[in-house]
């Protein structure tokens, strides 16, 4: 799914309503009346108390379509105008001369100084104050109204976006922000419901399609992408039935030292089992007992050292190289790592350890191959890139890292992100159960081996974070956030193989009644 930015979605809506012949108050009717169908599909009439706060701009038109129709349907309807300035846009006038129409009781004017009205905790805030467009900070009113919607505890429903975010930049004062329990976005999330600085102003979103042209839709180019199903399923490779493991590449995972040798068995079971033909890991002698007694179908390599990596050298044929799980970052280590990148023209992926010598070595980066992919956690990422001052200035500055030394970047985190250059494609799948010991080592494993079955490595990261995420969710269902681990989301990649083609269950049918 397209992230469109804020201006591309002031262009779709200009574009609608030409290619539709529609006017823009129209438009906003239509999207007003999917927020209230989403609402009256789950209330069905309840008598519940719903505040409607509108601004005066096209948010607020919004909100005053929805308060309308709620109006209309019988609904427990209070609407207020936070009216702090005397610029309306043309849209929310004609909405608000709309709402006269259907009730004696005309929105209540706040003009940002008076009281606040009474909230209960089981009542219904729908925030319309600000929009998209907002390019100021709220003030110190608003901001007080904001907090008395959080104090409340009512549920929260924002439209389009929680009041007070912007689209580009992290708020600088949190109070001046609604906190949202549920946003629904208009045609498409936005960038700051994924990212960790502002995805806590809305729990959950949910997407309306509210009819944009579809040629505008199909055609545009948008820097962000949200990846999930529908995005990954035309990416799998189907295999023939003549087809043998020589088809599907081999895979080389090589890491360990002393104590960490369970990082390359993790590893290196992911890659298999995401379909790779072949697997050899390259360890220390330490390790080739457990590895091999661990997982036999792995072939297994030593280095001549017995309890780390000091020179990598093997005549096997690899198609794809993962380094870095659980290697260590010893001066042998650095400098055997160091000599590899000089002659390697293997695919490579890069993990952990070796993105911690990376960033202590940084002449090391002009020996990566073109499209090597890089995986690490935060704090990796921050020793990689530097510190950064939030999430906007962190894709910044992995853009550029990506630009200059031409890889891809895989951002760990609840959505993880993948980047090339300036391209941001947003995971859609995982969950908090894999914030624990070897799952890094595991989506390593599997990116590794889908590059070795011949993906490209951009789409090969895509894929790879989708079924690593997905197995979790599915491996999480039987062990809680708490007790799952590694090797529970490697057991579970075949069923997220399974589930890219299964098809969602109809709804049950009532009988009907004679």
């Amino acid at each position: 799914m397209k992230i469109l930015s804020k201006e591309q979605v002031y262009e779709g809506d200009r574009l609608t309503a030409e290619r539709q012949n529609i006017t823009s108050a129209e438009l906003m009717e239509r999207a007003g009346l999917q927020i209230f169908n989403w609402l009256h599909l789950r209330m069905q009439g309840a008598q519940v108390p719903i505040h409607v706060f509108c601004g005066i701009g096209n948010n607020g038109g919004d909100g005053l379509v929805v308060a309308r129709h709620l109006v209309i349907h019988g609904y427990n309807v209070h609407t207020y105008v936070v009216n702090c300035s005397d610029k309306r846009s043309k849209d929310f006038l004609v909405n608000y001369d709309k709402i006269k129409h259907v009730t004696k009781e005309w929105p209540t004017l706040l003009d940002c100084k008076e009281d606040f009205p009474p909230i209960g905790v089981d009542d219904i805030i729908i925030d319309a104050v600000f929009g998209i467009g907002l390019n100021r900070e709220a003030n110190a009113w608003i901001k007080e109204l904001f907090q008395h919607f959080r104090t409340s505890k009512a549920f929260t429903l924002a439209i389009d976006i929680p009041s007070g975010l912007y689209t580009n930049q992290v708020p600088e004062d949190e109070n001046g922000v609604v906190w949202a329990n549920h946003t629904l976005s208009f045609q498409s999330p936005k960038l700051v419901f994924f990212l960790p600085d502002t995805a806590k102003y809305s729990i959950q979103w949910e997407v309306l399609d509210i009819g944009i042209d579809r040629e505008f839709l199909i055609k545009t180019q948008t820097e962000a992408e949200l990846i999930g199903k529908q995005e990954v399923l035309p990416i799998y490779k189907p295999r023939n039935k003549f087809s043998n493991k020589g088809h599907f590449g081999h895979t080389m995972i090589i890491g360990g030292s002393y104590g960490k040798i369970g990082a390359v068995t993790l590893a290196s079971r992911a890659a298999l089992i995401s379909g790779t033909g072949l697997v050899t890991a390259f360890i220390p002698r330490c390790g080739y007992h457990a590895l091999q007694a661990s997982f036999p179908e792995a072939m297994v390599i030593t280095d001549v050292d017995e309890n780390m990596i000091t020179k990598i050298d093997f005549e096997v044929s690899a198609s794809a190289i993962g380094i870095g799980v659980g290697l260590g970052t010893d001066a042998k280590t650095v400098s055997a790592f160091g000599e590899f990148l000089k002659k390697n023209k293997i695919p490579l992926v890069l993990d952990a350890d070796a993105i911690n010598i990376l960033s202590e070595n940084k002449d090391f980066l002009k020996h990566l191959p073109e499209g090597s992919v890089l995986t690490p956690h935060p704090k990796e990422l921050e020793r990689l890139i530097g510190s950064w001052k939030d999430d906007f200035d962190k894709l910044k500055k992995v853009k550029a890292f990506s630009k200059k030394h031409q890889v891809i970047v895989v951002i760990k985190g609840a959505h993880t992100i993948t980047v090339l250059e300036d391209q941001l494609y947003i995971n859609s799948t995982g969950n908090p159960g894999l914030a624990t010991a070897g799952t890094g080592d595991v989506l390593a494993g599997i990116l590794t081996g889908l590059i070795a079955q011949g993906y490209n490595p951009l789409v090969a990261a895509i894929f790879s974070v989708y079924l690593h995420g997905k197995s979790a969710d599915i491996a999480v269902e039987h062990t809680g956030y708490q007790s799952l681990i590694a090797s529970h989301v490697i057991e579970s990649i075949g069923d997220a193989y399974l589930d890219l083609f299964k098809q969602p269950e109809p709804p049950i049918q009532e009988p009907n009644e004679e």
